[in-house]
């Protein structure tokens, strides 16, 4: 079955290549680049997958068992917005032409140096396929809860970062509600990592699209846990709502420093052997404690921070926050 699965996508992938991506990459005069191309046609159908699978499964659940009503519906459009620029729209274009020919350098060089990068699959002798998958997983899921924990330290990265975090009705799609710097620099991390374990590149791709399904399952507004072993073995919604809980989940004792806590992406351990886990058992309201208005001591009311509705003025208050948290020791 997982063969006939295989071939068939294969055929749409060829056949979609043919039909439109290399004819308009000759006219374009991207000659040179077709087997990238090529490439990046895959990236192009399993973003496509990915989306419905992630509409037919969560759209149903969140509405049977939502966390909460929406306050503002159109902000999950917004998010959908972001989820088709970055799985089948403007993101895999930025990558195909800055991310990914600097990879193919690195790669180069290294032949030409005679170096070999690091294979953790030549750790263990004739390593089964899904053996070396779920470690691959493992040490990707590791260095990227560092990540994480990167975007929470650093007064300029949380400028960014803090887009991700400004949803108050999270949902489904609001995974991909990101900086597009920020996306940026997590792949640059990720792809870079990965070169450096030797992951092939068929099952980089795997791996990538296993972890934005699980992420999206994270985000979605739905009243779901694992049970008391199962939130420590996967994240779950109910887990990471809590890192997006306002006041909570992305600031430490709530004082409006840097930190928080459940930064693992999709394994919990991380969060549990770094000190950061919380498994409180509730289903905390989301968003950023300065979107919301507050008073003075002299009794003067203040507005909250606004992080802009629609995705270009978000991406543009994303760079002056940037530039605001680089100057100042706290980002609250």
């Amino acid at each position: 079955m997982i063969q006939l699965l295989t071939d068939w996508f294969a055929q749409a992938q060829g056949w979609l290549f043919q039909a439109a991506i290399e004819p308009v990459m000759y006219q374009a005069g991207f000659g040179d680049l077709l087997e990238d191309a090529f490439e990046g046609t895959e990236w192009f159908l399993i973003g496509i997958l990915e989306m419905a699978l992630v509409f037919l499964v969560l759209r149903p659940l969140e509405a049977a068992i939502p966390v909460h009503a929406f306050s503002d519906r159109r902000a999950r459009w917004n998010d959908f917005t972001y989820t088709f620029l970055h799985r089948i729209g403007l993101f895999p274009l930025l990558v195909f032409f800055t991310l990914d020919p600097m990879m193919d350098t690195a790669a180069g060089w290294l032949r030409l140096e005679n170096v070999s990068p690091f294979n953790l699959e030549n750790l263990v002798t004739d390593m089964h396929p899904l053996a070396s998958f779920l470690v691959y997983f493992v040490v990707l899921d590791f260095c990227d809860y560092w990540f994480h924990r990167a975007q929470h330290g650093f007064g300029w990265w949380w400028g960014l970062h803090s887009l991700h975090h400004s949803q108050q009705d999270m949902n489904l799609w609001s995974d991909d509600r990101n900086h597009v710097l920020d996306d940026l620099l997590r792949d640059f991390w990720l792809a870079l990592i990965a070169l450096a374990i030797g992951v092939p590149p068929g099952q980089y791709v795997l791996l990538v699209s296993a972890s934005r399904i699980l992420q999206s399952l994270q985000h979605a507004n739905v009243r779901i846990h694992f049970g008391s072993l199962g939130e420590r073995l996967l994240v779950s919604p109910r887990y990471h709502r809590l890192h997006h809980a306002a006041g909570i989940g992305h600031e430490s004792h709530g004082k409006g420093s840097l930190g928080g806590c459940n930064f693992a992406v999709i394994l919990p351990v991380w969060d549990m052997l770094f000190g950061t886990a919380n498994f409180t058992p509730a289903y905390a309201r989301t968003g950023v404690r300065d979107q919301l208005p507050r008073t003075r001591a002299d009794g003067t009311e203040v507005p909250g921070r606004d992080y802009g509705r629609g995705f270009w003025r978000q991406q543009w208050l994303g760079m002056r926050r940037m530039v605001e948290f680089s100057r100042s020791r706290r980002a609250n």
